[in-house]
Order: structure tokens, then sequence, then C-alpha cells
């Protein structure tokens, strides 16, 4: 059995002995879960929020598993919580994101924890270490897709760069023994790309966490120096160009008052008109649930969200969505639950947010609150991937390690 205080082991990936000692050995009758992924920083949105849920929903429900998380970090160390982050440079503009450069040491790391199972949140650096680890252990490896990385390419850098980077998304996928998809428009860009060991698992929301109970909605208006009869909407996010911020914004104006649109995150370091509000990102979650429960509506613009967790943290906190028809966010929302938009340019965000606000708003809330308790808890999400886990596992010998000090 590998030894993790093993000088070996602080010597390849450079920790110091007592950190790497940190690293315990997986529970009597358990197994040994590894997520890895470069999407984790300070100011990270989704992904960071759902591998956050994980770790405290199997520690809560299945103490039995051990969960590691290998990250990017200013430096290579262990921490005692099973957190092993790697030094990586930060992105220029990133919002704190680290690009992992060593492949070498990443694969390492990730054969060094031994785990039986790793679970790759990209293709990147550490998706392909997680590939090599994996097949070298002889352990199964699941590719979690969070983000369609060729219609990223083709927005920001043009629609040139969508072919290539689509072949090489396309090729990393099919390597995996298995591939989640956050909603069916992620399943269906899969299976285009020729993935066929796939299954489609929504993303959760902490319906204790984001309740409508935490709302202060006089506080939150006087905070932002608002009347009484302002129609506030809400986006919390990253400041992404394909987060559409310009539209939702455009749209706002358009409508003019009492409407006003309050950016928390995405708006930081930004000048916009009278008619948005901007907070800086907000890392303390429960100060966030406050936030969103003390809005009138959210406001999601992206029409090719591969899920859109701000989505279902909304309507747990009671609030109405207007939103694409498109995409992720189009399979979490309809007419019940707030304001699908025909289209998600200003004009057609500012009629749906119109329709919305003619209608009984206060029942579409206590609906919205009602489908994120009855459809969306975490724990359907964590009790099949665990279960998805264990039949991998289940399926694979797993070889003597052999790497050499």
């Amino acid at each position: 059995m590998f030894d993790a205080s093993a000088p070996r082991y602080a010597k390849l990936i450079r920790l110091e002995p007592e950190a790497a000692a940190n690293v315990a050995e997986p529970p009597d009758g358990g197994f040994h879960l590894v997520d890895t992924t470069m999407m984790y920083a300070p100011q990270s949105g989704g992904v960071k929020r759902y591998l956050t849920a994980k770790r405290a929903w199997l520690a809560r429900r299945r103490p039995d598993v051990r969960h590691s998380l290998v990250v990017p970090g200013a430096r290579t160390r262990a921490e005692a919580d099973g957190v092993v982050t790697i030094a990586a440079a930060r992105l220029p503009f990133g919002n704190g994101y680290r690009m992992p450069a060593s492949l070498t040491k990443w694969e390492a790391v990730l054969r060094l924890l031994e785990p039986d199972v790793i679970e790759a949140g990209d293709v990147f650096v550490p998706g392909h270490a997680a590939l090599y680890a994996g097949e070298a252990l002889g352990v199964p490896v699941v590719g979690f897709c969070h983000t369609d990385a060729a219609a990223l390419a083709a927005l920001h850098f043009g629609e040139w760069a969508e072919a290539p980077t689509f072949s090489f998304w396309a090729q990393a996928y099919q390597r995996f023994d298995h591939v989640v998809a956050p909603s069916r428009h992620m399943a269906a860009r899969l299976a285009d790309a020729g993935v066929t060991r796939m299954s489609i698992q929504q993303l959760g929301v902490d319906t204790a966490l984001f309740n409508p109970s935490r709302g202060d909605r006089a506080r939150l208006l006087k905070r932002l120096d608002l009347p009484p009869e302002t129609r506030l909407l809400v986006f919390a996010g990253r400041p992404a160009r394909e987060k559409n911020i310009d539209s939702m914004v455009a749209a706002v104006e358009r409508l003019g008052d009492p409407y006003k649109l309050l950016l928390v995150g995405a708006g930081k370091d930004q000048s916009w008109s009278p008619s948005v509000v901007s907070l800086d990102f907000e890392r303390d979650p429960v100060k966030l649930a406050g936030i969103l429960a003390s809005c009138d509506a959210a406001l999601h613009a992206n029409e090719n969200e591969i899920f859109g967790l701000f989505v279902l943290e909304a309507m747990a906190s009671g609030l109405p969505v207007v939103g694409s028809r498109q995409g992720g966010v189009g399979e979490l929302i309809d007419a019940s639950v707030g304001q699908p938009a025909e289209n998600v340019e200003p004009a057609g965000l500012a009629e749906a947010i119109e329709a919305l606000f003619a209608r009984d708003v206060a029942e579409i809330s206590r609906a919205a609150r009602r489908r994120a308790e009855t459809r969306h808890g975490w724990d359907a999400t964590f009790e099949a991937l665990t279960q998805l886990y264990g039949q991998l596992i289940g399926g694979r010998t797993r070889p003597p390690l052999a790497m050499s000090a």
C-alpha cells in the first residue's frame, strides 16, 4: 500500500513532508474518489460550487468515500481537508484562474494519490493527466462536461476556431470510461462528438441555503439606495463574455424605471448606466443567498449555457427567472416558473421582463421554489453519481502501482 508520508511522495510533487502526511488512507469498505479540474479559483462559478457541494454531501451522507480534490494553486501542497494544489501560473485578466502547464507533474500527483476512480472536470492538462493516470492505475476515469470548449472558442476567437477546438474536445471525451452531461443540450453536443458512453445528470442546489426566508428586500434596497417601487432583477456570476452581460444591461435600459439590474460579480470594475447597480463577487454563500432572496426576479442571457446553476439558486431563493429558451437554461425554466425569452437580444429580453411582471409574480415565485425543492436537490445528483462510480469501479481490475521514485 502506498504510504502518503513517504519521502518520495513529498519529493515528486514537492510537498512539505508534514503536508503530505495530511493525505489520509481511504476508509475501510469505501472507495477513494479524486476530482480534478483547472476551473477552480477564488471567484469560480458553477464548477467550484458543484465540487464544494459534493464534498459536503459526501462528508455527511457517504463518510465511507474518501474525497480528494486536485486543483491549481500558488504552490504545490496538500491541505488537511484533502485538497491538493499544484503550482500554476495565474491567467492575466482571469479572475484568479490559473493555467496548469505540467502534464507530467499533474499525472504524478494523481497516480500517487492512488484513487479508485477519478472525475475530470475539463479536458485540458488535468483532464489528460486523469486519463493517463487512470490508464496506468487501471482505474476508471469519468469526464464531467462542464463547458462547451468549441462554442467558447468561436465566441472568443472567431468561427475559425470552432472546428479544430471541437475536434480536440471530441477526441478527449471519447477516451473517458464514462462521460456525464448536465443537460440534454450538452448530451446532444457530446453525441455529435462521437461520445457513446454517456449519461445525463443535472446539477442541484442546496435548498436550505438558497431559501426565500433569507430575503430582506427593504434592507437590500436601502443598501443599494433604490426606492421601494423598484423592480429589481439580479444576475450573479463571472464577467465572462458568454454570459452576455451587455444584452442584459441594454434590456433593462430600454425598460427604464422602475426596472433595475443588480450584477453580483459580473459588473465589477465596469461603469454602467443608472439602470445598473454592481456589487463585488460574493464569496460567502450565505450572504449571496440573502442577496438573491431579496430581489424580485433573476435574469440570464446565455443561450448556450451548459446548465445554469445560478438559475437553480435563484429558483430555490423564490425568484422567477427570465432566460433563454435555448441551451441548459431552457431545460430548467418554463412559463410556470419564469418567462422564457424568444431571444437574448436586448429587445427580446426586455419583452420577456415586461411579460413576467404583467403576471402574478408572487405565484410564479412560489412555483419556482417548489420546483427547486421537488426536482433539484443535491441528493439525487450525488446519489446517482456515487452509484455510477461504484459501478465503474466494479467493472475494472486495478494493476499494481508501477512508478519509480
